[in-house]
């Protein structure tokens, strides 16, 4: 099975920064510091906008965006 390397990174850094905005929203409700985690998820949300329009131009995804999660 020869599967794509830039979707499965997609895919895996959507699922980090579902994973991040659920950290973030815990640490609000506990009234925590969350600076390091919306930091990150900015990060994640770079990587992921960048990985995403280097693939455009072949536009063989079909992975619904999730970004602002």
């Amino acid at each position: 099975m020869d599967e794509d390397p830039d979707a499965y990174g997609i895919l895996k850094l959507r699922a980090e920064i579902l994973e991040l905005g659920s950290a973030i929203r815990q640490l609000q409700r506990e009234g925590l510091d969350d600076a390091a985690a919306q930091l990150l998820i900015s990060r994640k949300r770079a990587q992921l906008d960048h990985l995403v329009k280097a693939n455009c131009a072949g536009d063989q995804l079909n992975i619904p965006d999730i970004r602002r999660s």
